[in-house]
């Protein structure tokens, strides 16, 4: 576990210092350090995405794991205890909720107006931050309007102003500032205030290039960003900077190579940088889940290379702290040890989530305009949809939801891919369908009528804040995804009547419907994988007549597929699926996607379009249950011969199936 920084358990620290402020805890540095010691407390936030309020404003509801008005909380417990503390941040601030599309789409930002994040950033007293991916997402004059509202500089070594990269990176004419050195006073172990240099360097990945290619492209250029640190750290020693961190919005991977999005872990081997703050990835750091057998990742101790490092989780969920125990070495300071931990807003109890915090009232107060704004702003249609949007019947026959979803995500990725490689290769879509009952209860299902939509309603299309990915597959790879994905069915005996058709253990999230291919499922085969991706039945075939482009589907050939992180990097243990396959990372969630598809189109037509089906067994019927509302929409369903079966348990409704 990541090394705990109090000699108390962290429930109560939390309780008692940041709920009440009566508890006050030093660390073992503080204790520790002599005359020409001090003890420096760094605190860093990282990939907020506009999340300052604990609200998710897509469910139109509180939210106890986000808000950085409840990190700043543990941000004031730390000032409390601490004789020398400091907070970063460490980029991907102004896009990634409701909130920061209503600034940017709709009121906008005149000469002089603080943009929300930067109204609670300004209270919290930040010292420095550099840029995210998404900084980039509204254009560079939003993003100028933003900045000139801070407080407090921001720092990037690696975003170039024009179209020409210099030989020596020293000379690349920058947009921002590549580093700040701040002139500080801290209070060594005497309690005498000795003067201290700190350099701050920071970090923007590379491959905004491409994600913001249609704002950046003719204004701004990106150099490598180990390439840029070798350069600049050595000018920042020479301009006498005793310590240097380095604020990398940029994530963590052993795996070296030019132009890395996630190059955190070579930063940290450049000579001169003391600590490296991390993010990008919406993970944590140190972890005993993240990061795990990663050859000079200590996931206990919070290094990389055996520097200190941390990685705050996203959208508040953690506030990233390392702390140093500094030294005088003549007239200069060095690092001598330092330890790194990640502090949650939040916990598990009894499967619920439960803050540990409470909000800063300043940051409520400051933003309740900004919160109505937008709570008005997300309950106001966006679009249109000239077809009902429902999914009573979507884990038995094509389905309106999941289809939105797919259409969303091939017109995101066809815009992405068409000056890439693979421009002209067929690009195929899966999504799931969320809301289906279940435990959740009969009442659980999308039900969006035809008419207005609104951003919150997207989130009954898509409940989880993954990210969009494409992968690249065989045709045969194709085959075998919708295999997995057919396991959710039970196998059924041919001309025997009511058979039950769910598989109630199959996780309907992997429940993979792939768009743009037509099949069939026999039903009458046993599944090839089980529910965990186990190979079952090695000579099932249950996918039959898989055809593109009206032929039968070529198994040498190459598609691309969207879909998410999740069934990307190996979620739902599908077969020959893994981050292997991956060739594109989106820096938007799938949830944004879909509403930016809504926009472009005015009025969406997302009726399904029967892609598949079950084969026909004579005489075979089966029963599923769904919610009692699905008698609304019976007559909906084309490709299926439905009709009711009684009355399910717990307010569902049954449905009989005629095979």
């Amino acid at each position: 576990m990541p090394q705990l920084l109090h000699p108390v358990s962290r429930r109560g620290f939390l309780a008692g210092a940041a709920a009440t402020g009566a508890l006050i805890v030093l660390h073992p540095f503080s204790a520790r350090a002599q005359a020409n010691q001090a003890h420096l407390r760094i605190m860093e936030t990282t990939d907020i995405h506009v999340n300052v309020l604990p609200y998710d404003y897509y469910a139109d509801k509180t939210n106890d794991t986000m808000g950085l008005s409840r990190t700043a909380s543990l941000i004031d417990a730390v000032r409390k205890e601490a004789a020398n503390a400091m907070l970063i941040d460490n980029g991907d601030l102004l896009q990634g909720n409701p909130m920061g599309d209503y600034i940017a789409y709709e009121k906008g930002l005149k000469d002089g107006d603080l943009h929300p994040i930067m109204k609670g950033m300004n209270l919290l007293g930040y010292e420095c931050s550099t840029l995210g991916n998404h900084e980039f997402n509204y254009g560079l004059s939003f993003l100028d309007k933003v900045l000139a509202g801070a407080n407090f500089p921001f720092v990037c070594a690696n975003l170039i102003r024009g179209t020409e990269l210099a030989a020596n990176p020293r000379d690349d004419k920058l947009y921002l500032k590549p580093y700040v050195i701040l002139d500080k006073k801290i209070k060594d172990g005497s309690g005498a205030e000795q003067p201290i240099r700190i350099g701050i360097i920071g970090f923007v990945p590379p491959q905004i290039m491409v994600w913001d290619l249609k704002n950046l492209e003719g204004n701004v250029k990106t150099r490598d960003i180990v390439e840029a640190a070798k350069a600049w750290v050595p000018q920042m020693k020479e301009e006498g900077a005793d310590i240097v961190i380095a604020l990398s919005h940029s994530g963590i991977d052993v795996r070296q190579g030019d132009m890395m999005e996630n190059a955190s872990f070579f930063v940290a081997g450049v000579d001169g940088i003391d600590a490296v703050f991390t993010g990008h990835q919406h993970l944590v750091f140190p972890s005993k889940k993240d990061f795990q057998s990663l050859e000079g990742v200590d996931t206990q101790k919070g290094t990389l290379q055996g520097k200190p490092a941390v990685m705050g989780g996203f959208w508040g969920s953690h506030m990233g702290l390392v702390d140093l125990m500094l030294e005088r070495d003549g007239s200069k300071w060095k690092v001598v040890s330092a330890t790194s931990e990640a502090r949650p807003i939040f916990e598990r109890v009894d499967n619920k989530n439960k803050p540990t915090v409470p909000d800063d009232k300043r940051i409520i107060a400051a933003l309740e305009q900004d919160h109505q704004a937008t709570l008005a702003y997300v309950r106001r249609p966006v679009g249109k949809t000239s077809a009902p949007l429902y999914s009573y019947f979507a884990l038995v026959a094509d389905d309106p939801s999941v289809q939105v979803v797919s259409q969303a995500q091939t017109w995101y990725l066809r815009d992405i891919l068409k000056n890439t490689r693979w421009k002209d290769a067929p690009l195929l879509s899966a999504a799931a369908p969320f809301k289906v009952g279940g435990r959740n209860g009969a009442d659980y299902y999308t039900d969006v009528p035809v008419g207005d939509i609104a951003i919150k309603n997207v989130a009954d299309l898509y409940l989880y804040p993954n990210t969009v990915r494409a992968v690249e597959i065989t045709g045969a790879e194709v085959k075998e995804w919708l295999e997995m994905s057919a396991g959710i069915f039970n196998r059924i005996e041919p001309g025997k009547a009511d058979q039950a058709l769910i598989n109630t253990d199959f996780p309907s999230y992997n429940f993979d419907v792939i768009d743009d291919v037509t099949y069939k499922i026999d039903l009458s085969q046993p599944p090839k994988y089980d529910a965990k991706g186990g190979l079952a039945n090695a000579g099932a075939n249950r996918v039959i007549d898989l055809m593109f482009d009206g032929k039968p589907i070529d198994v040498k050939q190459k598609f691309v597929v969207a879909t998410n992180n999740y069934r990307a990097g190996g979620g739902g243990n599908f077969p020959d699926i893994n981050a292997s396959k991956i060739i594109y990372e989106a820096p938007d969630t799938n949830r944004d996607v879909i509403v930016r598809y809504i926009v472009s189109q005015g009025t969406i037509n997302p009726s399904a379009d029967d892609n598949w089906s079950f084969a026909p067994l004579p005489g075979t019927s089966v029963v599923f249950e769904t919610g009692a509302k699905a008698k609304d929409f019976i007559t909906e369903v084309k490709s299926l011969k439905i009709e009711p079966a009684g009355e399910g348990e717990a307010g569902f409704a049954k449905y009989r199936i005629l095979l």
